[in-house]
Formats: structure tokens, sequence, C-alpha cells
């Protein structure tokens, strides 16, 4: 997962508002309006609920990702010197277009992976889990308990399959048949 600076929160309290929370973004600051007598706890689970909000929709506003092929690489070398132990050296990490069944895919012969587009999207913890999906097959091509235990090392992997899980359900893509749960490069090329 990245790291990143939160964003700087005002709350502003009144008196006069009684039942409703709200929150905008006012320059680099999110303002967040509520009551005056709700509790530190009740004003430290609104506020994270409200920037979450923001962000999703600015998120959602902004469009998709244009990280570049280079910067997919750069994102990928990283990832596996933290979860990996550098183990997992691609030779290409690129965006495609032509995966609609599948979220990435990697063959190890030629040590390339592929992102699908669609993925530009989404959070970016969950385009992380699919690159250290594909990364593992660069040290075990297959979908088995050496493969599922490299995997386990991102620490967002389950939330992520549960994610791509719900999105693939909704979206009503199939999923193929293999010995993996979620369409995730199950064939290896």
């Amino acid at each position: 997962m990245t790291s990143r600076t939160p964003p700087r929160v005002e709350i502003r309290r009144s008196a006069r508002r009684r039942r409703t929370v709200t929150a905008y973004r006012e320059g680099t600051t999110i303002v967040v309006l509520m009551p005056a007598d709700l509790t530190g706890a009740e004003e430290r689970a609104w506020v994270s609920k409200m920037v979450a909000r923001i962000e999703r929709r600015e998120l959602r506003d902004a469009g998709p990702r244009r990280w570049s092929d280079a910067e997919l690489m750069t994102r990928a070398q990283r990832l596996s010197d933290d979860y990996l132990g550098g183990l997992a050296v691609p030779d290409s990490v690129r965006w495609v277009a032509n995966q609609r069944s599948r979220w990435g895919s990697c063959t190890p012969s030629n040590r390339s992976i592929r992102l699908s587009e669609r993925l530009q999207r989404m959070p970016e913890w969950v385009i992380d889990y699919v690159l250290v999906h594909e990364l593992a097959h660069l040290i075990e091509p297959h979908h088995n308990d050496r493969f599922w235990g490299w995997v386990a090392h991102y620490p967002e992997a389950d939330k992520a399959k549960g994610y791509l899980a719900g999105w693939s359900d909704g979206a009503r893509i199939p999923r193929p048949p293999s010995d993996d749960l979620f369409p995730l490069a199950d064939d290896v090329d």
C-alpha cells in the first residue's frame, strides 16, 4: 500500500446543527460540519466516515489513473522488495485493454506482467494486490500453497480478493474455471 499524508481536517461544531453531519473540501482542507453535542468518539467516527466519503468521490470524479507502464514497473519493483524479498523481478509490466475476464496475467518464461485497464479505476491497494499476485507467479508459476504463501505477505490480500470478487459479481463477469478463486491470471501463459 502506498503511504500518503492524511488530509488536513477542520471540524466546525454548531449548537444550531442538531442531527446532520456534512463535509466538503475547502482548498487542501476537508471541513466537517457537525452538531456541538457529539461525543469525542462520535466525532472521530464521523470525521473518518466523511473524509473517506470525500476521498472516494474525488477518486471517482478524477477518472481512471494514468500511470505509465514505467510507473507500473517501478511500483512492481517496490512491491517485490516490500513483500516478496525482491525475488520477483519482471522484465515488463504494462496495462492492456484486451483482458475482459481477468485482472492480470503473467508469463514467467519472458517475465512479463500485464494488468487490465479496468483496474485503473480501483483503489491503489487493489492494484497493488493484483501486482503482488502476478509477481508471485515469477517465483511460483502455479496456484499452489507455496504461491499463496507468497501472496499472503501482502497485508491487504484478503480484503482485495473480496473487493475484486464483489466487483466481478456486480459486473456479472464470469469467473474462469481454475484452482484460483478470482479472475486473476488463473492460467499462466
